[in-house]
């Protein structure tokens, strides 16, 4: 193996670090000496394994948490690991069956296969199952501006599948009531029935070639409308089972980090930007801690794939979140596989 990969340690420390993560990301617990003796191949005092420890530790790759005798994985060790040491295994026959079932069975809609998926893979690994997506453009039904406060208007949407959003909008103060009724009336008179999308280019080149009949004011009221409205790029989150998050908790400390964690995860665009670095690369993606400033209070690991339609154009990211003691080896070839389930799908 080249060292490079493995941080340039040589067989002995090599070994003694291998396994005490693997019994770490097992077990959840620090490892000490007489653990690492029971598990490794060759035959090793624990006064020689202790030693590796120690100069393990001084590298940076191990610390003792609190008074215990154990040692755990940094997050810098636990990169190491994942980059030159983690053996992948394949997905267990009954794993993969049930992930094609499910997703394969789970409705005709994309958003029914996405959520099927992410709820999945939140059960089979017992951490949270995130997906970053392209928002779905509904069919619209109706639409209305409704003056809440000086300057301000709300933007009600409500899409023929009985949907509704609400987006608050900047008006110019003073704006009479019947601009918003008009620009009421000239949106819905062009998007009833269409998506917003397929009207969007129509409606917009009347604006820039003033067509639209409208006064200067009310035509400002449909463009701000349109902008809060998001256009093709924009993405949604999905999140399911944060509740196995819970299941991990031991302590004071734990549970603090947990909370943490769900602020995180309420810091929807961040989150969304975090998953979207999963589009650029090839496979899966691993984020560890606080290499992520999103996660640097509360230590947790995402491991994330893309998915991609028929054309090989990415157009999603799905991933497993948790803490950084995931089961690597177990997830990665998880979630890389839903990722493939889901691009079949959408060929």
């Amino acid at each position: 193996m080249d060292q490079r990969q493995t941080g340039g340690l040589s067989e002995r420390p090599r070994e003694v670090f291998r396994h005490l993560v693997e019994a770490f990301l097992a077990s959840g617990e620090p490892v000490g000496s007489r653990t690492l003796s029971q598990r490794l191949p060759v035959t090793l005092s624990p006064a020689s394994i202790r030693n590796v420890m120690a100069d393990l530790e001084a590298m940076g790759l191990l610390y003792a948490p609190h008074t215990s005798a154990g040692r755990v994985p940094t997050e810098r060790g636990l990169r190491l690991f994942v980059d030159g040491l983690l053996e992948i295994g394949g997905l267990a026959p009954e794993e993969r069956v049930q992930i094609e079932a499910r997703i394969n069975g789970s409705g005709r809609g994309i958003e029914d296969v996405l959520t099927q998926a992410t709820t999945l893979l939140s059960g089979l690994s017992r951490c949270a199952g995130l997906v970053v997506a392209a928002k779905q453009d509904a069919v619209l039904k109706h639409i209305e501006f409704v003056s809440v406060a000086p300057g301000k208007a709300l933007v009600v949407i409500v899409s023929e599948d009985g949907q509704v959003e609400n987006r608050l909008i900047d008006t110019p103060i003073g704006l009479p009531v019947s601009a918003l009724s008009e620009a009421s009336n000239y949106l819905n008179n062009r998007l009833r029935g269409r998506t917003l999308e397929d009207a969007r280019a129509q409606i917009m080149a009347e604006l820039d070639g003033e067509r639209a009949e409208l006064d200067a004011l009310t035509a400002r009221i449909v463009a701000e409308g349109l902008a809060t409205l998001g256009g093709p790029d924009e993405r949604v989150l999905i999140v399911r089972g944060t509740s196995h998050l819970l299941d991990s908790v031991e302590g004071q400390m734990d549970l603090e980090r947990v909370r943490t964690l769900f602020d995180d995860i309420e810091r929807k665009a961040d989150l969304i930007r975090l998953m979207e670095l999963a589009r650029e690369g090839d496979g899966v993606r691993i984020f560890i801690g606080s290499e992520n400033r999103l996660f640097s209070l509360s230590g947790s690991s995402i491991v994330a794939a893309p998915y991609a339609n028929a054309q090989g154009k990415v157009v999603g990211v799905i991933g497993v979140l948790g803490p950084t003691r995931l089961n690597y080896g177990r997830i990665i070839p998880m979630v890389d596989h839903t990722a493939k389930v889901i691009g079949r799908l959408l060929g």
